[in-house]
């Protein structure tokens, strides 16, 4: 019986096996900015109920390995007791019935509620800053993992794939660098896995969702969001109330999420709402004669959106599978203001041309499989490589969203140019906003001295 994913789960092992033989390089840290920070990306395969294994998946691979081996999937394949190459175990993986008809799925997070934090409420991946002790930043996203949600990605319970496009994060529209944010992909391999373990103050939610619901057009909106403190630095209290009076909101690109399964935190301040039964007071009762019986019950809560830094890490990995429509699916930032709206629209018009253009003609990633043998050459292709090609990191501006350059392909060892789409889709866009934003400014400002000219003029006659 056919459920109708199974050319997805074939594309993502695809994509998976690409990712594993074409790492994407380490971007080092901005002069003076030592911050470094990983997430994990999570996957999944939800089995189907005509499907559904009768027992644990099978053991692909020796649970007695060292913890120092177990963390990096290069020396899982090496140490492991039936000395089993990358692409062995994901198709020993695969090969399962409950996997191949089964429906793909990455883990989100909503982040709890902490003073001063001005990510409250957002969703975003497992992960957060290295530590001193972490070995490198795949160890960081190891370790945030398992304090944040509670899963092990260990080599005992997940299949250590790789990385997507590391990129420098900034504020203040790209000026200022905070660090660079490392991305790792992670595939679970058990149908069966224990309890996320949500930590209260870090977690307030966690979300599975399908990514056929993250490929879906008719799931994606927008996010309307004040960056007015982005334009100015918040002891700058007039010039940020300022821009915020004038350019309103700002409109991204958004994905609404369809979760499969949500697991909440409890123990966080407020999840059991406290307080007298509504309309039990005077006040509650005369609204609800009013209003009606719903008027003392809260609305219902805001819909789960992906959006800003972390839709920028997925669109890089969605890119990946066909149709490979993230970016034709993606928006560019705008304000709301009609105004502001119409001069940025007017005046990115060549260069959003432009991208188009260049990204029409860019490889479109793994399409077909890639063999072990590719992986082999592509290695030693790169180890055997005498000149070094200088790269540059991809940056982060508005919103987290990647500013930076595309990622040149050196010999076999082939970037999947897709993969830093978004990165290369806004690289020189901030640019054209603040330019833009200025502009409007100043016609808003002519206008009004035009407006007051003509009313002093008007007046001073009579």
């Amino acid at each position: 019986m056919e459920t109708g994913t199974e050319p997805l789960v074939a594309h993502l092992k695809n994509v998976l096996l690409e990712l594993a033989a074409n790492p994407y390089p380490e971007v080092a840290c901005p002069p003076n900015v030592p911050r470094r920070a990983s997430v994990a990306v999570i996957l999944r395969i939800q089995p189907n109920y005509a499907h559904w294994p009768a027992v644990h998946s099978k053991q692909l691979h020796t649970p007695h390995a060292h913890h120092a081996q177990q963390r990096r999937r290069s020396s899982v394949a090496s140490n492991s007791g039936q000395k089993l190459s990358f692409k062995d175990i994901l198709d020993a993986f695969f090969e399962q019935d409950w996997v191949k008809h089964g429906d793909p799925e990455m883990l989100f997070i909503k982040r709890a509620t902490r003073i001063g934090d001005k990510w409250n409420g957002h969703v975003a991946l497992p992960g957060g800053k290295r530590d001193p002790e972490d070995a490198d930043d795949q160890v960081t996203a190891m370790r945030e993992a398992m304090e944040e949600v509670g899963i092990d990605l260990s080599f005992s319970h997940a299949i250590a794939v790789g990385n997507l496009p590391q990129r420098v994060v900034t504020t203040s529209w790209g000026k200022v660098p905070l660090m660079v944010l490392c991305p790792y992909v992670y595939l679970l391999t058990s149908s069966d896995y224990p309890p996320q373990r949500l930590q209260p103050t870090e977690v307030a939610s966690t979300h599975w969702v399908s990514l056929r619901a993250l490929l879906s057009p008719a799931l994606r909106t927008h996010e309307y969001a004040d960056v007015s403190n982005r334009l100015a630095k918040s002891e700058l209290g007039i010039k940020r109330w300022f821009l915020q009076a004038m350019l309103s909101k700002m409109m991204f690109a958004a994905i609404r999420l369809v979760p499969s399964e949500s697991t909440y935190c409890s123990s966080i301040p407020g999840f059991v709402p406290e307080g007298p039964a509504p309309n039990s007071s005077l006040t509650g009762k005369l609204k609800e004669v009013l209003v009606g019986p719903e008027a003392g019950y809260e609305a219902r809560p805001p819909p789960l959106l992906l959006w800003g830094l972390t839709l920028g890490v997925i669109s890089d990995f969605l890119e990946h599978i066909p149709p490979h429509n993230a970016l034709e699916l993606w928006t560019y930032p705008t304000f709301t203001n009609w105004d502001v709206r119409f001069i940025m629209w007017a005046m990115s018009y060549r260069f959003r041309k432009q991208k188009a253009i260049e990204m029409g003609t860019v490889d479109t990633g793994a399409t077909e499989e890639t063999n072990e043998s590719e992986i082999a050459e592509d290695r030693e292709d790169k180890s055997t490589e005498k000149v070094e090609e200088v790269e540059e990191p991809g940056e982060v501006g508005i919103a987290g969203l990647g500013v930076g350059r595309n990622w040149g392909r050196t010999g076999r060892a082939k970037m999947i140019a897709r993969g830093a789409a978004v990165n290369s889709m806004l690289e020189g866009y901030y640019p054209i906003v603040r330019k833009a934003v200025a502009t409007a400014l100043v016609g808003r400002l002519a206008v009004a001295s035009l407006v007051a000219v003509y009313v002093w003029r008007r007046y001073s006659r009579n």
